[in-house]
């Protein structure tokens, strides 16, 4: 017969001793931070809010700019439930597809003409051409200073 281990199972809570840091934090490892910082889907938000009509910005340009704090997944949720006031029309996918197609609660082609709308032209593949409608926001565009140093 073998003896089974004093220790506790993985996973198992250990008893908290009176004073002790894990007693006052409880099972969190690290405390609160008391500093302001804005949740990231407010990030994207915000981000999106100032793409121009007529352009457009990937889910994963996005992600990447509010320094992938989420993953270009986790921005698409973002900008399913977003505010009334969030040009979500003006995020589409690296392709340059509207992704928005493949969702229940939202009309085919809402998301294609809402953009034909605002002057985007879109492929025969149902694709946009990125080279043309993509968005960098300036102060994330390369610096073309000092590109004729010699």
């Amino acid at each position: 017969m073998s003896r089974r281990s004093s220790k506790s199972p993985a996973g198992a809570s250990r008893p908290r001793k009176k004073g002790s840091l894990r007693s006052l934090l409880g099972d969190r490892v690290h405390g609160d931070v008391d500093a302001e910082r804005p949740g990231a889907w407010d990030g994207v938000y915000a981000m999106v809010r100032r793409i121009p009509r007529g352009r457009v910005m990937t889910y994963g340009q996005i992600a990447t700019l509010i320094e992938n704090r989420l993953s270009p997944r986790a921005v698409g949720w973002a900008m399913h439930g977003c505010p009334e006031d969030v040009p979500w029309q003006r995020v589409v996918n690296a392709s340059g597809g509207c992704s928005t197609d493949r969702l229940p609660d939202t009309p085919q082609g809402l998301q294609r003409a809402l953009l034909e709308e605002e002057g985007i032209e879109f492929r025969a593949s149902g694709t946009l051409d990125l080279a043309i409608y993509r968005w960098t926001p300036p102060e994330h565009r390369p610096s073309s200073r000092g590109a004729n140093r010699t």
